[in-house]
């Protein structure tokens, strides 16, 4: 700004001569405040942006994850709304309806996404044309495993919830907040109608003067008032006298394995490391904005609700939804950005994912619970790469499904994806979304559908 005005002055001079440098100290006097100060706040604004890192901070293992699991997302949210149905199937134009939940961008369309997956989806048309969309027989059987799962975790989710009870700074939280984590938490579909009065003994549902439901602690637990990094820096598990107070303890680090100058920060991380700050569950109410403790105390916070999540991996938007209840940053983005061997920020797609860099060793979590298990179940059968086979009528298809549950099962029919490092700039959806085949769909009735089907 400042090179621009000083050309456009220059280039004046031969007509204007006196009047322009009389002028330009003056408007450099006038602007000189606050054309520093933009800058200054632009330059540090934009260094901190997760589009401007270079290549050198980026972990492709941990982008290829960030895909994966934006393409199980999408397909369980599928299975979520036709288990809804009384009969488990849907018009595939209603499905128009849900296009936010399940997160598929336009101009794909719906139809084409159920396509590529034709071992969780089935697509049939009707006598009048209209395409429904169902799940096969091995997508029911996963939807029953999962709830299987999800209840004998239910008792765990329920001391993590309870923990983010004990973190927040009036041991309540917004109902409508929590959802965020239902299913970064393995919460229920129906959590916030059932599963919030199932442990009356640890929360309750309450509604304040703005009529909003909130989920509030009933008591607190001294043996969950200690952080993961306790349990695992320090052996401490359980204590009846346990106090929350001053911790010191060092996070874990995992650099980027190319990125070769983290020496010239050895001096500042250590400082990090050996600072004392005050334990998430401790009360946080005096502490002061932006000092060094304040900073420290928010990674632990973080760090802490992270350890809770399945795969140890949260969207970022979800975690400033509770800057205020946990007593965290408001430019949180820029203190995970900052610390970058605890944390790492993936920018796939529009919005940005955190992981917790421990917890990984490339592209595998290390300690996977049984519902990651089951959600890379379900990977290993979204997508499909043979020749769609196209079924003429009902006849035909009973007479061919033996054979093709057959050669569905055949070791030389594997359908999974790929994934490569030279893919993940590209974008590992598109092995879902940009093929154009589409499998070619027989006219039959739905009334012989259901009658198979059951």
């Amino acid at each position: 700004m400042v090179t621009q005005i000083v050309r456009t002055s220059i280039l004046s001079y031969k007509s204007n001569g006196p009047q322009v440098f009389a002028y330009l100290p003056v408007r450099r006097k006038w602007q000189r405040e606050t054309l520093l100060g933009w800058l200054q706040n632009r330059l540090m604004t934009t260094s901190k942006r997760v589009q401007d890192r270079s290549t050198t901070k980026r972990v492709q293992d941990l982008e290829i994850v960030t895909e994966k699991w934006k393409i199980v997302s999408k397909v369980k949210a599928v299975m979520e709304i036709l288990n809804e149905e009384p009969e488990t199937i849907i018009p595939v134009r209603n499905l128009e309806r849900h296009r936010i939940k399940i997160n598929l961008p336009k101009p794909h369309k719906i139809s084409d996404f159920l396509r590529k997956s034709p071992k969780l989806f089935e697509l049939y048309k009707d006598q009048r044309g209209v395409l429904w969309c169902g799940m096969t027989k091995g997508a029911e059987d996963l939807v029953e495993e999962e709830g299987r799962l999800i209840e004998e975790h239910s008792d765990k989710v329920a001391e993590y919830v309870t923990r983010c009870l004990m973190m927040s700074v009036d041991r309540r939280l917004r109902l409508d907040k929590i959802a965020n984590f239902r299913r970064d938490f393995g919460l229920p579909v129906d959590f916030r109608d059932k599963w919030v009065h199932r442990y009356p003994e640890l929360f309750k549902v309450v509604k304040l003067v703005d009529e909003v439901s909130y989920l509030e602690l009933v008591s607190w637990n001294p043996d969950w008032a200690i952080t993961e990094l306790e349990k695992r820096v320090l052996g401490v598990n359980e204590s009846s006298n346990h106090q929350p107070g001053m911790l010191s303890l060092s996070f874990p680090l995992r650099f980027p394995s190319n990125y070769k100058k983290v020496y010239r920060h050895r001096e500042k991380i250590d400082h990090f490391q050996k600072r004392s700050y005050l334990s998430p569950y401790a009360d946080a109410k005096g502490l002061t904005a932006g000092s060094l403790e304040f900073d420290k105390r928010a990674v632990a916070i973080m760090h802490e609700l992270l350890s809770f999540t399945l795969e140890k991996r949260l969207v970022t938007d979800h975690l400033t939804h509770f800057r205020k209840e946990f007593v965290m940053p408001q430019k949180l983005m820029r203190l995970l950005l900052k610390h970058m061997g605890i944390f790492y920020v993936s920018e796939r797609g529009k919005r940005f994912s955190v992981f917790l860099t421990e917890a990984y060793e490339g592209q595998e979590l290390i300690e996977k619970c049984p519902l990651v298990v089951w959600k890379e179940k379900l990977l290993s059968l979204v997508g499909y790469r043979e020749k769609k086979k196209k079924i003429l009528t009902f006849g035909d298809l009973s007479d061919l499904e033996d054979s093709v549950l057959i050669e569905s099962g055949s070791e030389h029919e594997n359908i999974s994806m790929h994934f490569g490092r030279e893919d993940t700039m590209v974008g590992v959806e598109d092995a879902l979304l940009a093929d154009n085949d589409e499998m070619n769909i027989g006219e039959f009735g739905l009334a012989g559908w259901n009658s198979e089907k059951s």
